[in-house]
């Protein structure tokens, strides 16, 4: 939804119902209190006179609206984008995030996009109403203020974790945007944080969400040494600028949304990994709808019915994913698990940094190998081709030399195309990272033997052609399609 489509009635009703289908969707600007909520803020209701709909809490932060502090924005889970909007958005956002935009230069960013900077502002304009500037400030301030309240982390710590350059411009923007010194903020005298003992977030989601699919699935494919699932709990290690640290994620129980406990050996990125963790899980997700459109097609409605909330899982990182991927080419899920354990034990760095009984329970001992690692090594010793062993080394020469090759292209089919033109990279493995890797919701491996043998009756199974025709009435979700065969191989189809 952006700003050329937002209609002020069917917002109104959004906001009059608290309808949780359109959290995260828009945000309602209240011009008599200066301040913007959520459409299922517990508040009264202003009249519609009063009301300014906008497409992102950027937009509000852009206009002076200050934030709700009973529905508090920072915690809404974001609207899912697509493909069909704008990649160069999504990947922009995605870099804001991540500390790619801390000197708040437009050029810069463009430059990493491949346009100008002119153009980037006008596609901001057109799908958020607001420029990057206003998105990187107004993240910024809404992570604070989660941290502020989920954590007992110092407010110097808050300030370096969310982003901000100085602690003075983090008490400047907290007083700007809330009326208040950051310190009244928070509910608890307590702010003794230390980030080797772990601090806990909760990653909100738009219900319903199927957490036994996500966990079964990152089971089967954790790296050993980098990731573990155990006890419903999803762990892995991380590193950024030479800084490693634990992550925990898990579900709590009668809630819409899941706990991250974060272990470093210093103030690490919160922003960065937040973001990774929200990809991984996929939980910005309208899943909803997707169920809605997914369900028309007789093939999958049985499926939906029993396991509604259905994520397609995504990744930590691009290049692990990939690397995963390519480990995994015409080998069982477990031989691959076996050989990016080998690859890990040979070319990974031990994790540095005392987390205590962090590592204990999940096991976890490991970061996973740089592409400087992987690009010369020999890894025949762990029993790989030559032919697998040179795509390895191609891939991580590729992105070692150029560290815009994983930027957006102008297509998902260009995106295919590119990732195809390395060595042993074919459709099959360029469609499996587009799908995890780039969150692309159309990716669809279609002649993967497991959907094929999902979709078998009396007759016969389709054949790759017959099943890409098929699942034209997916459009645009046919990765949560190809998701549900996968878990589901065995659901008959509904009666005609």
């Amino acid at each position: 939804m952006n700003q050329q489509v937002l209609d002020r009635e069917a917002c109104y009703r959004a906001l009059l119902t608290r309808d949780a289908r359109f959290d995260g969707q828009f945000y309602t600007a209240v011009l008599s209190t200066g301040i913007y909520c959520r459409p299922i803020c517990p508040a009264r209701p202003p009249k519609i006179e009063n009301c300014l709909f906008l497409p992102s809490a950027a937009a509000a932060h852009q206009m002076g609206f200050r934030p709700c502090l009973r529905c508090r924005p920072e915690v809404n889970p974001a609207k899912q984008r697509t493909w069909a909007g704008s990649n160069l958005v999504d990947h922009a956002l995605r870099w804001i995030t991540e500390g790619a935009f801390d000197d708040d230069c437009v050029e810069h960013l463009a430059e990493r996009l491949g346009v100008s900077g002119r153009h980037l502002r006008r596609l901001f304009a057109r799908e958020l109403g607001t420029t990057p500037i206003a998105v990187a400030q107004a993240q910024r301030v809404l992570l604070a203020k989660k941290m502020i309240v989920e954590t007992t982390l110092s407010m110097t710590d808050v300030a370096i974790a969310a982003g901000f350059g100085s602690v003075r411009r983090f008490n400047d923007a907290i007083q700007r945007n809330y009326g208040r010194a950051p310190k009244t903020m928070r509910h608890t005298s307590t702010s003794n944080g230390n980030m080797t003992a772990g601090i806990t977030l909760k990653l909100p989601f738009t219900p319903p969400y199927d957490w036994e699919a996500m966990i079964d699935f990152l089971a089967g494919r954790a790296i050993p040494g980098v990731e573990a699932v155990d006890a419903g709990k999803y762990a892995r290690s991380f590193q950024w600028d030479g800084m490693h640290g634990v992550v925990e994620v898990q579900q709590e129980s009668e809630t819409n949304h899941l706990l991250a406990t974060i272990y470093a050996t210093e103030v690490p990125p919160i922003g960065m990994i937040v973001a990774r963790l929200r990809r991984l899980f996929d939980l910005d997700a309208n899943i909803g709808m997707i169920d809605a459109h997914l369900s028309a097609d007789p093939r999958l409605a049985a499926r939906v019915r029993e396991r509604p909330g259905l994520r397609v899982p995504g990744s930590w990182d691009l290049f692990e994913l990939t690397v995963r991927a390519v480990l995994g080419q015409q080998i069982s899920v477990a031989a691959a698990t076996t050989l990016s354990g080998r690859l890990v034990a040979t070319l990974g760095e031990p994790i540095k940094g005392d987390f205590g009984a962090a590592l204990e329970k999940t096991g976890i001992s490991m970061i996973f190998p740089l592409p400087a690692a992987v690009m010369t090594a020999n890894l025949t010793p762990i029993g790989l081709t030559r032919a697998r062993e040179k795509a390895l080394q191609s891939l991580a020469t590729a992105v070692h030399e150029d560290r815009l090759f994983f930027q957006p292209q102008p297509s998902p089919n260009k995106t295919i195309e590119k990732l195809c033109e390395l060595p042993g990279i074919g459709p099959w493995t360029a469609h499996y990272i587009a799908m995890r890797g780039y969150r692309d919701p159309d990716a669809f491996p279609h002649s993967d033997l497991g959907l094929l043998r999902a979709l078998e009756t009396k007759n016969g199974r389709p054949t790759p052609a017959e099943l890409l025709a098929l699942a034209e009435a997916w459009r645009p979700w046919r990765a949560y399609g190809a998701m549900r065969l996968w878990v589901q191989p065995k659901i008959l189809p509904a009666a005609r």
